[in-house]
């Protein structure tokens, strides 16, 4: 019991060092995503050109969301006819380019992480479209295709499918500031809460666990502290299998990052690590049933060669720029709950997350949370209660759309 209880004081301290850079990133992101809209989307991905490639990958960095629900997103731009390389970009992007994601890097491991998580994340984006163009024959992509126009449900397929972005003209704050962009907002807040809670909870369980069980020793063994050489070599290699069998995704692998890097794994190693989530084992079994067994094979190993590459990169780049930490000693882990600047901080955010989930109730969204898993057509369904309504100056405010929807106009 007393190990037990060391585990939940250590996760339960690092849940509260993050949870007011977790609510401004979810914030901001529902910011963006309100106001960025998505209809023609499909026209700008359907080749694997590097403007194409690029677009996507500015796309997904906006369209902010869950590991699950990115890789449910890019089956659906896949069977309106994305092109299946730029469709991986923008699931890349949306979630190793985010802004929550950075924000945390930045709070619990320094500005320099979150340098490297933008450094790398397009190395990955061009690593991954070079190997699909030498192991991803057409053949493949087509037997792919036709899989994924089954349409069997992987996870979070209702989440993907909602698109709640404010649908009037007008200016960024006009439409930002407006009743229905304001219950947008709200809307993405939730969800994204929703989708990535799960996530973050395990992901600080199984980071207290490795601070709390696993002895520094050990980890610098593993990651072989003493041989510089070695562990440059080893790092990144090492990072990404470790995310594999994690079971963790999405920001919730940060707080295991930090446990990590105060045990020894290289600079490169680390950025490995916090990229992999798109390949842990539920997941790839997910690539599985959206597009066969060799297509998924070949997915997760393009996947993590890119991230390996990636990895290596971002130290090659850093370390002449004296841009790596020293810093092995990162305050998260035993940074109790005292009052302080931070105890300020969670007060004033944990209010407005307060404000943003009684919008999202008092707006009539409460039944999203009950399509979020659903099916890959859930969001078709969901009515749009009060955001297809029009504001003062008669335009449209807001509407629900699906990217497989029949108002699309690529469709």
């Amino acid at each position: 019991m007393e190990a037990i209880g060391d585990v939940l004081a250590i996760a339960g301290s690092m849940a509260w060092q993050i949870l007011w850079p977790l609510v401004l990133g979810f914030t901001l992101s529902g910011v963006i995503q309100a106001v960025v809209r998505k209809e023609r989307i499909i026209a700008l991905m359907r080749d694997d050109s590097p403007r194409s490639l690029s677009i996507s990958a500015v796309l997904g960095a906006a369209s902010s969301s869950c590991s699950y629900a990115a890789v449910a997103l890019a089956r659906a731009l896949i069977r309106k006819g994305a092109n299946f390389t730029a469709a991986m970009a923008f699931e890349i992007a949306s979630t190793n380019l985010v802004l929550e994601l950075g924000l945390i890097l930045a709070f619990v491991m320094g500005w320099q992480f979150t340098l490297a998580e933008f450094v790398g994340g397009p190395f990955i984006i061009v690593f991954v479209a070079l190997g699909f163009r030498m192991w991803m024959r057409s053949k493949i992509v087509d037997a792919a295709r036709e899989q994924a126009d089954k349409g069997l449900a992987g996870s979070m397929e209702g989440h993907a499918a909602m698109d709640m972005s404010v649908a009037a003209e007008g200016s960024f704050w006009k439409r930002l500031f407006s009743r229905a962009g304001i219950t947008s907002v709200s809307q993405y807040f939730v969800m994204d809460w929703a989708a990535v809670l799960r996530d973050i909870l395990i992901g600080l369980l199984i980071a207290g666990a490795f601070a709390a069980w696993v002895p520094k020793p050990w980890l610098q063994a593993i990651f072989f502290v003493h041989d510089p050489v070695l562990a440059f070599i080893l790092g990144p290699l090492i990072g990404p299998l470790i995310a594999v069998i994690s079971f963790v995704c999405s920001v919730g692998n940060v707080p295991l990052a930090a446990v990590l890097w105060n045990g020894g794994i290289s600079f490169g190693g680390v950025i490995s690590f916090i990229f992999a989530d798109l390949i842990i084992i539920p997941i790839i079994l997910i690539y599985r049933k959206y597009y066969g067994t060799r297509a998924a094979l070949r997915i997760t190993a393009i996947f993590y060669a890119a991230m390996v590459l990636a990895g290596y990169v971002v130290e090659l780049t850093f370390t002449p720029l004296h841009l790596v930490p020293t810093n092995r000693h990162l305050s998260i882990i035993e940074a109790g709950i005292s009052w302080n600047y931070t105890t300020w901080l969670n007060i004033a955010f944990i209010l407005l997350g307060l404000v943003l989930l009684v919008v999202f109730f008092r707006s009539g969204s409460g039944s999203m949370l009950k399509m979020m898993g659903g099916s890959p057509t859930a969001g078709r369904d969901h009515p749009s209660h009060d955001h297809s309504s029009h504001d003062h100056s008669g335009h449209e405010d807001h509407a629900h759309r699906h990217p497989d929807s029949s108002d699309n106009p690529q469709a």
